[in-house]
């Protein structure tokens, strides 16, 4: 095996066309059936927060995207952020956030037997929570060695916090971990030469958590901040509590990001390696990049550049096989989601 990766093929292409039942659509999630077709879906509606947000999804069979069906409607109430996720028994779960705000969301998810094809009415995941979400909150559950399920969990409030979602039943019943340990720093836009230390997290703090479990069963999360940088926790415990957030070094513009842990054990990255603009706290959302890590996340390579130009290219979320492919799909200007689909040698 090499030290290095190389990408040798990518396509792109849209899931949906500009003639469709949505103005915006965003925050999308991916998942490889058994039988080799993808699946993804996303918000959509005529823009984040309103009332007819709900729940979409499409399935690409035999090279091409059926058209997006309505999974999960609003009834009135915002919808959010889906993730897909397969049980042991074939099952596949889809994750999802109701409320008019952030604070007030909680988790919803439907299921499918049939690939896909069908779905089952919405339960509440955590019934008569009110905490504002448990389960995922942007990307993919993991799977540990030891069979339990870890859902990468946050909270937006007055201030941001991260914690897992635990489930020992296959996604039965969760148990919530501490949350996530951090020097939250006040931000003020005038501090231009602010005091660095890769403990203190400048502003509200961190969300949206992205997974991985190394060789020697410890857990890892990357973490959006608003401190213009991708933060770091890792566990020893299976998640059950997690060590003091840190600086990894690498540029977070306040978007999502997502990562996937390859066969061989690579770690690769997707998100905007930009930082936050001078005296704000968000940063442009472009260009979308590939990284990856060969030392467990001690260290990044850029791997490729998926998006450079103007505009927005955003929340991607990123899966693997055992094919030397990896498939990612993202938000292209909040108006339609791309599939893309890399190959690569080692």
């Amino acid at each position: 095996m090499c030290d290095y990766m190389k990408i040798t093929g990518i396509t792109k292409e849209f899931i949906m066309q500009e003639d469709r039942d949505f103005d915006s659509a965003h925050a999308s999630t991916l998942l490889e059936l058994k039988n080799g077709d993808i699946i993804s879906a996303w918000f959509g509606g005529s823009w984040e927060k309103d009332s007819n947000v709900a729940i979409w999804a499409s399935i690409r069979k035999n090279g091409a995207w059926t058209q997006p069906k309505m999974l999960a409607d609003t009834r009135g109430i915002a919808l959010w952020n889906p993730v897909l996720f397969e049980l042991k028994n074939g099952r596949i779960i889809l994750f999802y956030k109701e409320g008019a705000t952030i604070p007030e969301w909680r988790t919803l998810y439907i299921t499918s037997d049939d690939m896909g094809e069908s779905w089952s009415k919405p339960r509440e995941l955590v019934e008569g929570d009110k905490s504002g979400g448990r389960g995922p909150v942007k990307n993919k559950p993991i799977r540990l060695k030891n069979g339990n399920i870890v859902a990468p969990a946050s909270l937006e409030g007055e201030t941001w916090d991260a914690f897992v979602d635990i489930s020992e039943d296959d996604g039965k019943t969760w148990q919530q971990s501490e949350l996530v340990p951090l020097r939250r720093v006040s931000y003020n836009p005038q501090m231009i030469d602010r005091p660095y230390n890769k403990y203190y997290c400048y502003g509200k703090g961190v969300i949206q958590p992205t997974l991985w479990e190394d060789d020697n069963g410890h857990l890892h999360m990357l973490l959006r901040s608003t401190s213009s940088a991708i933060f770091k926790s890792d566990s020893t415990d299976g998640g059950r509590t997690w060590c003091t957030a840190y600086d990894t070094g690498l540029p977070n513009n306040n978007s999502g990001l997502d990562l996937v842990k390859l066969p061989n054990g690579y770690i690769v990255l997707a998100y905007n390696a930009v930082g936050n603009l001078p005296n704000y706290y968000k940063g442009p959302r472009t260009p979308l990049t590939l990284a990856y890590s060969d030392d467990n996340g001690a260290s990044w390579k850029e791997l490729c550049v998926i998006e450079d130009g103007r505009g927005a290219f955003a929340y991607p979320s990123i899966i693997c096989n055992d094919k030397n492919e990896i498939m990612l799909t993202y938000s292209w200007n909040r108006e339609r989601i791309v599939y893309c689909k890399l190959t690569y040698t080692l």
